[in-house]
């Protein structure tokens, strides 16, 4: 009888054991510290490429932008290559989680339920998420919003915002990027668009003086992104963040794409931590 129990007992265990390992085997392999990024000799950077002045890719081929100057300058402090990776709205925080990139300079708006997938960092960067519409008309309220057809980046916080604020009967068009919603303004498929208040520089390029920014939704602030439980490249990220703020290069940066002094930026964020645990 104690014979019986002890093979039972044995069998229970190894059992247990055998559907454990499989949790084991899928844990992601590619946690990553300053160290190993050092070690391979460069950084592989998420961002976004058909967004200026944040992340685009020039007409040379070379990503420009305020995140990756930023980038670029992490990347130096790390004494390492950079290697960006153009992403589309949706794709940043998959390809984040997937490994595909060790961080994302992205034009990550810090947003509660973003923190449940990703470790943010201390802000960088702020903006505002606005209403964008037509000169000549007067568009002062949400309710107003419903008398237009209305694009919005994909997945986007001003696709949070406008699908929220505006009146049930609103025609919401979403588009896969920042990009195409913009062109979709500039050539007539929308008659108003959900953006940020950088957007203007690009639509006064295609319709000079036909719009401005009509309604603001939300305040918010960028970090950068890594995965959640990375301590050692979060911490490397906050302090980099607390330097370039300190001795005046985010200033820089900021002077040259975005042309206004740095924000003063939050302590804390409601929902978000800025430090890995």
């Amino acid at each position: 009888m104690t014979k019986m129990k002890t093979t039972r007992r044995s069998l229970l265990v190894a059992g247990a054991a055998a559907l454990a390992m499989p949790a084991v085997l899928s844990t992601p392999a590619f946690a990553v510290t300053p160290a190993e990024i050092k070690a391979k000799g460069k950084i592989v950077v998420g961002i976004q490429g058909d967004n200026p002045p944040w992340g685009f890719v020039n007409s040379a081929g070379k990503q420009e932008g305020l995140d990756a100057d930023i980038a670029t300058l992490f990347a130096k402090e790390l004494g390492v290559q950079v290697e960006f990776v153009p992403l589309e709205v949706n794709n940043r925080i998959p390809a984040l989680t997937t490994g595909r990139v060790d961080v994302l300079f992205a034009t990550m708006a810090m947003l509660p339920e973003r923190a449940k997938a990703v470790q943010f960092s201390k802000p960088y960067v702020a903006n505002t998420i606005v209403l964008i519409g037509p000169k000549k008309d007067k568009i002062t309220t949400n309710e107003d919003m419903g008398r237009y057809t209305i694009g919005v980046a994909k997945g986007a916080a001003q696709d949070t915002q406008v699908t929220k604020n505006a009146p049930a009967n609103t025609t919401i068009r979403r588009y896969d990027g920042d990009a195409p919603s913009i062109q979709a303004l500039v050539s007539g498929q929308v008659q108003a668009l959900g953006g940020n208040i950088f957007y203007m520089q690009r639509i006064e390029q295609g319709r000079p003086g036909e719009f401005e920014n009509k309604l603001e939704f939300q305040n918010l602030y960028n970090g950068a992104c890594t995965r959640l439980g990375e301590k050692e490249i979060n911490a490397a990220i906050n302090s980099f963040i607390d330097k370039i703020k300190a001795n005046g290069e985010l200033q820089k940066v900021y002077d040259k794409w975005m042309k206004v002094p740095v924000h003063k930026f939050p302590e804390s964020l409601e929902g978000i931590t800025f430090t890995a645990s």
